[in-house]
């Protein structure tokens, strides 16, 4: 499929999207979905959980050197991407088009300034959809990246949709927090403002992954920061936060690594090839 072909259902898309109607089509969950991430892109709602992400630069890191080295002249799909940030890495790096999805016209609208600053509009395309029910094209994307949002939908759904408008042989990078350690879902659900109910009870495990398996091949699952999270806590004294991050984050690198045990920690990533048939 030709990238002018892409963007003509994409156009077909926004006319439908854009309607009163189709927002009130939409169920319960998805409308909160789409209030709750308008609301939270507010300046003065800035959420406490923010502070945990000063410490995950390690992941982060594999997470912008994977999308640089696997998205080279591929069309790239950000599923619910947010302000558009990872868009725009990859339209700088080399990607041949660069595409975003979300629920949330705030986030879209955020995603378009934000291509605009960095004058990559031109291999950049952003629109307001249901990430369940994308209404693209089949077979039309090489690279997806799910960040942080698989818990956010009914996998039963989403794995089948990914599944029909990746092309074979296309790639799909998830990073997702995990659900095994008690006392990171204690928190969770002491902080019910920071969520919403879906998303508290939907949080990734590795059931869910054997799930998209059926879909698709594993092709790599890492875990990450099971210590290094609480160098947060340290923040404001930078020669501490600074020394113990790199303590936890060595530790992290040790116990990742063994079985069983890395399920406590608090983020993972995987990757599925859509190569079954």
């Amino acid at each position: 499929m030709s990238i002018n072909s892409l963007l003509s259902a994409i156009d077909k898309i926004e006319l439908e999207t854009s309607t009163k109607e189709w927002f009130d089509s939409l169920d319960d969950r998805k409308k909160e979905e789409a209030e709750f991430h308008d609301f939270s892109h507010d300046e003065d709602t800035a959420l406490e959980n923010k502070k945990f992400y000063t410490t995950t630069k390690v992941s982060t890191d594999y997470i912008t050197n994977w999308l640089i080295d696997n998205t080279k002249d591929k069309v790239f799909l950000d599923y619910a991407c947010g302000n558009g940030k990872h868009n725009v890495l990859v339209a700088k790096n080399g990607a041949k088009y660069s595409i975003g999805i979300d629920i949330s016209p705030v986030s879209v609208e955020n995603a378009r300034k934000l291509a605009a600053k960095n004058n990559v509009v031109d291999n950049t395309r952003f629109f307001v959809g249901d990430c369940e029910n994308t209404g693209m094209p089949d077979n039309c994307i090489d690279v997806v990246l799910c960040a942080g949002v698989l818990h956010h939908m009914d996998l039963n759904n989403v794995y089948p949709e990914l599944k029909r408008i990746m092309k074979p042989g296309g790639k799909l990078l998830a990073v997702e927090a995990l659900n095994y350690n008690p006392i990171i879902r204690m928190y969770r659900m002491r902080t019910p403002e920071m969520r919403t109910e879906w998303e508290k009870h939907h949080i990734l495990d590795l059931e869910d992954v054997r799930l998209g398996q059926k879909y698709f091949e594993l092709t790599s699952i890492k875990f990450w920061h099971m210590f290094s999270f609480l160098s947060a806590f340290l923040r404001k004294i930078p020669v501490l936060f600074s020394l113990s991050l790199g303590l936890f984050n060595f530790m992290d690198s040790v116990f990742t690594k063994i079985p069983l045990v890395r399920r406590m920690a608090w983020q993972f990533t995987f990757v599925f090839e859509n190569n079954k048939q």
